[in-house]
C-alpha cells in the first residue's frame, strides 16, 4: 500500500458530491492551483459518511475549495493521522485549514 493519497483529484461540484458513498475514510481538498488546503475524515458521526463530510467541506471553504479526492478506509482516524504527517513531512507545515485544529500527540515522519 503506498502511504500517499495519489488518486486522481475530482471537481468539487455539487453534482460530484452527491454521487460519493456513505462510506468512512478520508479526503484531501486541494485548492484550483492543486495546493492541499485541507485533510479530513467521514467517521462515525458522519451522517452520510464521505458525501455529507465533503459536502460539509464544500460550504465552509466554499470557492477556496477546487477538488477533491477521497479514499474509503475504515481505519480513519490513523490514516487522517498518517496523511497529516506525510504533508507536514513533505511541506513542513500543515495544510490552511488544519493548522488550528491538529489531533494531539501528532507524531511525525522522515
Amino acid at each position: 500500500m503506498k502511504l500517499r493519497l495519489e488518486k486522481p483529484w475530482l471537481p468539487m461540484t455539487a453534482e460530484t458530491l452527491a454521487k460519493l458513498p456513505g462510506q468512512l475514510g478520508v479526503y484531501q481538498v486541494a485548492d484550483s492551483e492543486g495546493q492541499v488546503i485541507k485533510i479530513g475524515f467521514a467517521g462515525g458521526k458522519s451522517l452520510f459518511g464521505l458525501r455529507s463530510a465533503l459536502q460539509g467541506e464544500a460550504n465552509v471553504l466554499g470557492s477556496r475549495a477546487a477538488k477533491f479526492r477521497y479514499e474509503v478506509n475504515m481505519q480513519y482516524q490513523s490514516r487522517y493521522r498518517e496523511l497529516l504527517m506525510l504533508h507536514i513531512a513533505d511541506n513542513g507545515s500543515a495544510p490552511e485549514f488544519n493548522r488550528d485544529s491538529l489531533p494531539s500527540r501528532l507524531g511525525r515522519i522522515g
